[in-house]
């Protein structure tokens, strides 16, 4: 038996697992309007890449969202509308943290975090460059 063929086995079954659950993350997020949609699937379409091409063909194929997919697998596009709701979604979930109990430390960590990612998306273009 080789060693590297069944690693690769299980790293194929832990990135398909992996994928998956961030596929039940995301149609949470289609519900939850402070959770995200879009990232999840981006992170499982990068899960299933490696692991599963008829779930990344499935992926690249939905009808809502395989456009935004292929668009962020080709140039790493985000549309501004993604941006939008995920600034809006990270605002009403950083409200709730600051009505919650938790320490004041976690509300600065919550808050750099997601300027961080607030940055990194305004940095990345909203529409395919022109050909």
């Amino acid at each position: 038996m080789n060693i590297k063929a069944v690693f690769i086995g299980y790293k194929n079954m832990w990135f398909k697992a992996l994928g998956l659950m961030l596929v039940a993350l995301g149609i949470i997020g289609i519900v939850l309007p402070v959770m995200p949609t879009t990232i999840f699937f981006i992170l499982a379409l990068t899960c299933f890449t490696r692991s599963s091409p008829a779930l990344e063909h499935w992926l690249l194929n939905h009808p809502r969202y395989g456009v935004t997919l292929k668009q962020w697998q080709a140039h790493k596009v985000v549309p501004v509308k993604a941006k939008c709701y995920a600034a809006i979604g990270m605002l009403i979930g950083f409200i709730f943290l600051l009505y919650s109990s938790a320490p004041i430390w976690v509300a600065y960590m919550v808050a750099m975090i997601e300027i961080a990612v607030m940055v990194y998306l305004i940095k990345r273009p909203s529409t395919p460059p022109h050909c």
